[in-house]
């Protein structure tokens, strides 16, 4: 998008040459597989180019359930369904390394105390064993 527009909103413009219609199927339990079917810009099927299929579920978490989503690769409805299950394992694998990546980014940022008044150790939030400190 750009923000050719006045006042900086963004043009929005619909990639007319992308379009799917979506179909839902699930089991009412865990399983969800949405279809998406290429379609042209009058409807109609679109049989130059693939269906693509997503797999969604939640998990629970200490947090409460956490929403999984992943593409699934599939020539079809049978071959989604079956792939489902593994295809949620790498998901919520992906999503835990990612959060181990972020945890470790977070733990190595050095982190550098303020000092006192007038920057002197001592103060409030300052360096311990500045004076008045109990290991002065």
């Amino acid at each position: 998008m750009s923000s050719g527009e006045p006042g900086g909103m963004p043009e929005i413009k619909v990639d007319t040459s992308n379009l799917y219609r979506e179909d839902s199927f699930t089991d009412l339990k865990v399983a969800s597989v949405r279809r998406l079917v290429p379609v042209t810009v009058d409807g109609a099927d679109d049989a130059s180019r693939a269906p693509k299929f997503m797999a969604q579920t939640h998990v629970m978490t200490e947090s409460g359930p956490m929403p999984i989503q992943c593409q699934i690769e599939a020539a079809d409805l049978e071959e989604a369904l079956g792939k489902f299950p593994e295809a949620i394992k790498e998901a919520i694998e992906r999503m835990v390394e990612e959060v181990r990546e972020l945890q470790r980014q977070q733990s190595s940022r050095i982190v550098v105390p303020k000092g006192g008044p007038g920057g002197m150790p001592g103060g409030p939030g300052g360096m311990p064993g500045g004076p008045g400190s109990i290991l002065s």
